[in-house]
């Protein structure tokens, strides 16, 4: 039988009958996309699109604070889970009583073809999984294919109070790479903190303000402009940020930001 492998490197075979819970909003937004809106019998509250088909599936708490007791008497045969957004403890707790706890981790946009292609191989969907694929790698050559303008030093900021922002290994640095725009190293840790330093201010071209998960707005762009004398722009932290089924259209913004 063929099998399917997930980011810890465990296989799944094909589960035609799942019933699945999604701790992962993008990937519960790629799961509907594919025609898999009737098996998912659980989400977390931060699993928002598509608004109208998540509405009426059952809320499961948040990705970090899960309840456990709740996706318990859903008996689900699939969990998915992702290695950024979900704790492994959780994670740990949840094999003890679901069959299959899907793993994922995409770190560039790339990963999403296999992302894609892991979640149509699992539940059975492969057609459709494939055309979404083609419309992606159509969207990623499209991108690349573009005119460039001058590298960008850009901090991108995700969090106030501590400020926070992203490291060169994340899925975002990623994105904002494939239009020559990097982050500075921060540390080791990847999502840093930050403090604004003169060195620091320095050292960027520009200021990226996530719509998400810290709800930057037009308000916090204007102070922050005043108080370091450089540019910045609110950016759309799904589009950025989000793989998945959002991810096709983060490459249609990326355009537009390299155009900006």
């Amino acid at each position: 039988m063929m099998t399917f492998i997930d980011a810890n490197g465990r296989a799944h075979a094909p589960a035609p009958q799942a019933r699945i819970v999604s701790l992962v909003p993008s990937i519960t937004e790629l799961l509907c996309d594919l025609g898999l809106a009737a098996q998912l019998v659980g989400r977390t509250g931060f699993c928002i699109h598509p608004a109208d088909v998540v509405r009426a599936i059952p809320k499961v708490g948040g990705t970090k604070d899960v309840n456990l007791g709740k996706i318990r008497q859903l008996a689900p045969t699939h969990v998915i889970v992702n290695i950024d957004e979900n704790e492994k403890p959780t994670a740990d707790l949840l094999a003890e009583f679901v069959p299959n706890i899907v793993v994922t981790h995409p770190q560039g946009p790339e990963d999403n073809l296999a992302l894609a292609r892991l979640i149509g191989g699992v539940f059975c969907v492969e057609e459709a999984a494939e055309q979404w694929c083609r419309a992606f790698e159509a969207e990623l050559a499209a991108l690349r294919a573009m005119p460039k303008g001058p590298p960008q030093r850009v901090l991108y900021c995700i969090w106030q109070d501590p400020w926070m922002t992203i490291s060169r290994d994340t899925y975002i640095a990623a994105m904002l790479a494939e239009i020559g725009w990097q982050v500075p190293a921060l540390g080791t840790a990847r999502y840093p903190c930050f403090d604004w330093s003169p060195a620091l201010v320095a050292g960027i071209d520009q200021v990226l303000l996530s719509s998400e998960p810290y709800r930057f707005t037009g308000a916090h762009v204007d102070a922050l402009e005043r108080q370091l004398g450089k540019p910045v722009q609110l950016v759309d932290g799904e589009m950025l940020s989000w793989y998945g089924s959002r991810a096709l259209g983060g490459l249609r913004y990326l355009r537009e930001l390299a155009r900006t």
